[in-house]
């Protein structure tokens, strides 16, 4: 019999994503106000007092405190975020803002990126709330703003300006993590995300000389800048092993019952199917082109062009990263940066990592956790700043043929319903032990 949690957690999840909380980046988005009030809403309706906090006019986040058993404790953070990557309909088999179901799935922007997890959290606490069940030390949930653009307007408003409201929580989960991954019918690896790799938004700049379009200029900053960016995005940085990756590969050789060739990652990274696009961007810095501009007439030679580049790095690798980047874009090139932030990685160990083990096993005998590193980032890195120990914990069960990694940020986003009760279900488990 399916508990309350279980019944409204597809509901929730949709409503969350008919509310249009697209990011574009530069605070057009129309929704993050509406998300943070309607979270609001749905914690108060079972006693809860949040608070809704407003960094700038509409980017809104909602932050509530969980009174628990053993207040002596440390308390735990659950972080998630309720703003999206923006999307075009068009390109979509189902309203990306409609929250249908279909194929025993909820389909929309955000479905796995994250709203699912805070519709999960969501129907968890109101279910535990109104049973009365607290949960053993304090749990502080908070809904952000921003995350896709690097959370300067959620997360990091808060840390900056209110770290109270974290005050003595030391351990924290968030997005990206508790996933499975099927290796056989009676084996699934749950992803745990203990480390996620640096960020350098960057913006390439060369300055040449202008000149007419008919005129010979060997001094054409839109060749030299697209050389440039034809170098780095052929480029391919060195296999770099961080203990996460290592760990997760180890893992991943003796569940696939092969060798792990050191010389060889990458073999044993493509027999991962899907998520091998996940993992094989965690053992190597990465730099990739993602944007060009230059010039205003045809026959005119601009005295400047510029690219924009994602960098990531790994965690322990930033001063390689930059020196390797600096010797392929070469001495034309001046780069400026657009938003940064550190790599993070902690070891997959202690009470709360044994809570998520042993909750995910409760509800799939074949469930083995395994520690990864995520290529992309997260609000983690400005929960860290507060010394708190940050872990990816999402729990999905997900069919062996999903291509989970190709949702985050894709067309036709979804998330299994199955998946969502599943995740219910951990969640609640894991509260009664954190």
């Amino acid at each position: 019999m399916e508990g309350a949690g279980e019944l409204e957690v597809v509901e929730l999840c949709r409503d969350l994503i008919r509310i249009d909380t697209s990011n574009f980046g530069d605070g057009s988005g129309p929704g993050e106000r509406a998300a943070a009030e309607w979270v609001a809403e749905k914690l108060a309706e079972v006693g809860l007092e949040p608070e809704v906090f407003e960094s700038e006019r509409g980017r809104a986040s909602t932050v509530v405190r969980i009174e628990g058993e053993d207040r002596s404790r440390p308390g735990l953070l659950i972080h998630g975020h309720t703003d999206v990557v923006p999307a075009n309909a068009a390109d979509w088999t189902y309203d990306p803002f409609s929250g249908e179901i279909a194929d025993g799935c909820v389909w929309g922007r955000g479905a796995v990126d994250m709203k699912d997890m805070d519709a999960m959290v969501l129907a968890v606490v109101r279910d535990r709330m109104r049973s009365g069940r607290k949960p053993p030390r304090d749990v502080v949930l908070a809904f952000l703003a921003d995350e896709e653009a690097g959370g300067t307007y959620g997360a990091r408003h808060l840390v900056d300006t209110r770290p109270d409201l974290f005050e003595g929580c030391n351990e924290a989960i968030g997005e990206v993590g508790g996933f499975s991954f099927t290796v056989n019918d009676d084996l699934r690896l749950y992803l745990i995300e203990t480390a996620e790799k640096g960020m350098e938004w960057m913006k390439l700049v060369v300055d040449g000389t202008a000149g007419h379009g008919s005129m010979i200029n060997k001094d054409n900053a839109i060749t030299e800048l697209c050389e440039a960016v034809a170098r780095l995005g052929s480029h391919q940085f060195p296999v770099r092993l961080t203990k996460s990756v290592r760990a997760f590969l180890e893992e991943v050789a003796d569940a696939l019952g092969i060798d792990l060739d050191p010389e060889d990652v990458e073999g044993a990274i493509e027999k991962l199917g899907p998520i091998a696009r996940i993992i094989g961007a965690t053992i190597r810095n990465t730099a990739q082109p993602t944007m060009l501009g230059a010039g205003y007439k045809v026959n005119v030679i601009p005295g400047q062009a510029t690219a924009h580049v994602d960098g990531r790095f790994l965690p322990g690798y930033e001063d390689e990263f930059y020196a390797e980047l600096d010797a392929v874009l070469g001495p034309r090139v001046r780069r400026e940066r657009v938003h940064g932030d550190k790599a993070l990685e902690t070891d997959f160990d202690g009470a709360l990592v044994e809570a998520m083990a042993a909750s995910l096993r409760a509800e799939d005998p074949g469930a083995r956790a395994v520690p990864y590193c995520l290529s992309g980032g997260t609000d983690a890195k400005s929960f860290a700043d507060l010394g708190i120990r940050c872990f990816g914990f999402a729990p999905l069960k997900l069919p062996a043929d999903l291509d989970f990694a190709g949702m985050f940020h894709g067309v036709d986003e979804r998330v299994p319903v199955d998946g969502l009760k599943f995740g219910v279900r951990v969640l609640d488990r894991f509260l009664d032990a954190c």
